[in-house]
């Protein structure tokens, strides 16, 4: 053909000013042969315009998403604070790129902690082995990479990185609670659909009081996870309910409400099926405070989604690391899940000074952790008086009695109805002793570190003790049901029922209409404590559960929920 004829790679460069020299003896030659020569180098270096602009921009069903500019203003703010440990690269095609001025910046990140690549800081998360670093930037393999932290941590190494007010002690901290929490203030002004986790066995701890910082007017489905933890024979019903009530009460643009297990995978069908209705061209954001179960929601959402849909499969290749340690993702994850467009970001945990973990040294969270359906602890009259006390001391009561949670938690009974039965649901990791009150303090110094842990080891030494004390009066009118929950934040829950619901008929001489219980919470300082309505868990809870009666309009409004 004739355009292969004037290519101008086969034209000798002896003979290009040739062709221009002539310009005034033969103007018509000039003219083909200007046309040649101008519209060849339009051919080749226009492309490489409009391909360049593409990519940093786009028209069309090509323009970035929401998403997508969010993505990567946080990694630029990640490598702009941290520049000396940080590794820039630069390519003459890139596929993510921020502009800014003349300057294109494309930073690439460990796709299990979302951690910025670097190669200077060992022990920092990013970091990857200079050679390693080298052989996958010359394959074009960054993408593929994960870093030497989570190398550790999948393999049950604890590895914290995160300090400031909210972060962990022990080890290195590279980055802070705020700088994690800043990193999540863009929601609120994107056009996203939030999926807000909460853990149901630190329900208050872990719900977030102020997400409509972080998520603005977004609509948010809510996930509560670990519900194969709750006890044998619990009535899911009751719990949804009681899940429900709990949330109008925040007054939240919720969607929805589901009851899920990532280890069994438990309700996570009904939430993809959620999210694939109400994500309408959005990308999903997942949130929720530090350890409580996003990266393993992720895996199995994406392990759901890849028997029909193709991309996820791919994306569970790249999936994000999941470990017992609060803060393993320190930046967002970018997730292809959807075959049709949208995306799926995995974000870096909010990290809540009032939780216990925050207070605990690094090598004792994994004790925090329960691994195994929780089953209630009751302390009644009888149980202490068979069990716990080696003397046979005279009394009534619980009244006059501490009883300690490891060596987080002390509970002081000052005043409580002789049959009155306090449960205590959390990990098994964490004992429970009682001793007379009078001599909890000698028993808490002489066994801290030792039956009473965590602390453990040589954080005894640093332990700054039990600095908040919380006097409750808990106040009932219904011995047929609990009085209510003592929730401690980061650890589990104690259920006060004012009469044990394990005895049939109870002496009605004992019981007044009206009366109050006594009790004084010890925790470290920061540490909260809740009081909640009772969450109906076991068998015995489904029958003394009561339902609200609705009206029409809250009927209407009223969240559902499904499991």
């Amino acid at each position: 053909m004739i355009p292969k004829t004037l290519s101008l790679t086969s034209i000798s460069p002896f003979l290009l000013p040739q062709f221009k020299i002539p310009k005034s003896h033969n103007p018509g030659r000039v003219t083909i042969i200007c046309k040649s020569v101008n519209s060849q180098p339009q051919q080749q270096t226009q492309p490489e315009l409009s391909v360049s602009g593409s990519e940093s921009q786009g028209t069309g069903a090509a323009a970035p998403t929401r998403g997508d500019i969010f993505l990567e203003r946080q990694q630029l703010l990640a490598a702009s604070s941290s520049s000396s440990s940080l590794v820039i690269e630069k390519k003459k095609k890139k596929k993510k790129e921020k502009t800014s001025g003349s300057l294109k910046v494309a930073t690439f990140c460990c796709y299990g902690c979302g951690a910025p690549l670097q190669v200077s800081e060992m022990d920092a998360p990013g970091y990857v082995d200079p050679e390693t670093y080298e052989l996958k930037k010359k394959h074009r393999q960054l993408r593929t990479i994960l870093c030497g932290r989570c190398r550790l941590l999948s393999h049950g190494h604890m590895v914290t990185a995160v300090g400031g007010n909210g972060g962990y002690a022990g080890g290195k901290q590279f980055v802070t609670a705020e700088e994690l929490r800043e990193k999540l203030r863009h929601l609120r002004h994107e056009k996203a659909l939030i999926v807000k986790l909460v853990d149901i066995v630190d329900f208050n701890g872990s719900f977030l009081a102020h997400v409509r910082d972080l998520a603005g007017a977004n609509p948010i489905i809510l996930v509560v996870t670990k519900v194969d933890l709750l006890p044998k024979g619990t009535d899911f019903n009751c719990v949804g309910d009681w899940v429900v009530e709990a949330t109008m009460r925040k007054k939240l643009n919720v969607l929805s409400v589901h009851l899920t297990s990532s280890k069994s995978l438990v309700g996570i069908t009904g939430v993809v099926s959620e999210i694939q209705r109400e994500k309408k061209g959005r990308d999903v954001y997942i949130l929720g405070a530090a350890n409580v179960g996003k990266s393993a929601f992720i895996n199995a959402l994406l392990k759901m989604l890849s028997d029909n849909d193709p991309v996820a499969a791919m994306a569970r290749k790249y999936k994000p690391i999941q470990s017992a340690v609060p803060g393993t993702t320190v930046g967002p994850i970018q997730i292809n899940a959807f075959l049709g467009g949208g995306k799926v970001y995995d974000t870096p945990g909010v990290h809540l000074h009032h939780r216990q973990a925050a207070v605990v040294h690094s090598q004792d969270l994994p004790a925090l952790a329960p691994r195994s359906r929780l089953r209630g602890q009751s302390f009644t009259k009888e149980v202490v008086k068979d069990q716990w006390v080696s003397e046979k001391t005279e009394f009534n009561s619980l009244t006059g009695f501490s009883i300690f949670w490891g060596g987080l938690v002390r509970i002081d009974v000052l005043k409580v109805l002789p049959e009155t039965c306090l449960t205590f649901y959390g990990p098994k990791a964490v004992k429970l002793h009682i001793v007379p009150t009078n001599k909890a303090d000698e028993f808490y110094t002489k066994e801290l570190g030792g039956l009473l842990t965590p602390p453990s080891g040589e954080q005894v030494e640093e332990w700054a003790g039990l600095e908040t004390a919380r006097q409750l009066r808990i106040t009932f009118d219904d011995t047929q049901r609990p009085a209510c929950d003592v929730a401690i934040s980061g650890l589990g829950w104690i259920t006060v029922e004012p009469v044990s619901q394990a005895l049939k008929e109870p002496d009605a001489d004992l019981i007044p209409d009206a009366t109050v219980i006594s009790l004084d919470i010890h925790v470290p300082k920061a540490v909260e404590i809740f009081v909640r309505p009772p969450l109906p868990v076991g068998k015995v809870g489904g029958e003394w559960y009561q339902y609200r009666d609705l009206t029409e309009k809250e009927e209407e409004t009223r969240p559902k929920w499904y499991f």
